[in-house]
């Protein structure tokens, strides 16, 4: 299977196997991706980590063969799929985690920009190199990266299609941690950070910041003062206060 989804505890990992092609997309490839994460979105899990089998790629791009002689209407189905396809992370009830093992270009930088965090080996290569092939982002590049870096670096980084290594990624906010050894087992660990915690309580913060950059200031506080209010009135925040008050660990439910 060229795309792998699996449980690891309370954890589920989804794995693009085509290593011998540096775990290029292909179009099969991005329809598997976006049944896996339908299937997944039904799980009872914490949280979602994405990776690319082997140490030489998380991603290496789009499968360049496919993308020649397709028509007008075919090339913008085709960047309608890869965006709809990478928009379901946003839906999944839990936070996801791109785990970066080498190279991570085109698309592979795309998918990882639509998981809610990046963490990289020092290895790892990120870039947006489609400018040198006469063409720019489609899968949502050009309008996450601003939001991951800002509109500055992200011109930059589009316009040049140069690579960045790990530090540097990690310097300027793509990245948000490098990790040694095994990117796999540094992601799970980076993910159980967060995911003991209320899901919900998540999933309002999720919301509250990832709103942030497409509404006025005011409006914004306003997102932020509703979501705020729904997570006083949950289970888990009776649960939270009362368990920092007790001193003991707070038992979450989800509820």
């Amino acid at each position: 299977m060229t795309v792998e989804l699996r449980k690891i505890g309370d954890d589920a990992l989804l794995r693009l196997n085509r290593p011998d092609a540096l775990n290029a997309l292909s179009f099969a490839i991005i329809r598997d991706i976006a049944g896996a994460l339908d299937e997944v979105a039904s799980w009872k899990v914490r949280s979602l980590v994405v990776t690319g089998a082997g140490d030489k790629a998380f991603c290496a791009g789009a499968d360049i063969k496919e993308l020649g002689g397709r028509s007008m209407i075919d090339c913008k189905r085709g960047a309608e799929m890869g965006q709809a396809t990478f928009a379901k992370l946003d839906r999944l009830p839990f936070a996801s985690v791109a785990a970066i093992n080498g190279f991570a270009f085109g698309g592979g930088l795309e998918l990882a920009l639509a998981c809610t965090f990046r963490v990289a080996t020092a290895n790892a290569k990120l870039g947006l190199p489609e400018i040198k092939l006469g063409l720019i982002p489609g899968y949502g590049g050009t309008q996450r990266l601003p939001r991951v870096i800002g509109e500055a670096r992200a011109m930059e980084m589009i316009m040049t299609g140069r690579t960045l290594g790990a530090e540097e990624a990690q310097r300027i906010g793509l990245v948000h941690r490098l990790v040694e050894g095994d990117a796999l087992d540094a992601a799970l660990a980076f993910a159980h950070e967060f995911s003991g915690y209320s899901l919900l309580a998540q999933n309002f913060a999720r919301e509250a910041v990832s709103r942030a950059l497409d509404v006025p200031l005011l409006e914004g506080f306003k997102i932020e003062a509703d979501l705020s209010t729904l997570a006083f009135r949950t289970t888990d925040a009776v649960e939270g206060m009362a368990a920092f008050t007790d001193k003991r660990k707070a038992n979450f439910k989800d509820e």
